[in-house]
């Protein structure tokens, strides 16, 4: 059985992601969670368009069979591998960032936190 956890950000391009994690299922046991961790420095949904965004990919997740959980966290890295450990994760989609200097200095940090746990597989970014 494979535990999936898809790691999306409040666009409504990560509807990409929530599709690459759906089509990793390859059982009715395996099971698909969406996940989100907004960091505490943000305004949570402080814009219509963010609220927007959230509601879009949380039907994305229902349709793919999976629910959207929403967490705020000053440590996302930390909060992300609570999950992994806490759901038995075995694989864990993230977007590639398109600033190569920006979140991708997360991807390698979250990676090195994950080794040994779970498989990060980074989708790369829609052009």
């Amino acid at each position: 059985m494979n535990n999936i956890m898809v790691c999306v950000t409040k666009q409504k391009t990560c509807e990409r992601l929530i599709n690459y994690g759906k089509k990793l299922k390859s059982s009715d046991e395996d099971q698909l969670f969406v996940i989100h961790v907004a960091e505490d420095k943000y305004h949570f949904l402080g814009s219509e368009k963010e609220g927007e965004a959230l509601e879009f990919l949380y039907e994305k997740a229902k349709e793919a069979g999976a629910s959207l959980t929403v967490e705020k966290s000053e440590d996302v890295i930390g909060t992300l591998i609570d999950i992994v450990d806490r759901h038995q994760i075995t694989e864990v989609i993230a977007g590639q960032s398109g600033d190569p200097e920006g979140e991708d200095g997360f991807l390698r940090r979250f990676q090195r936190s994950l080794s040994g746990k779970a498989r990060l597989i980074v989708v790369p970014a829609v052009s």
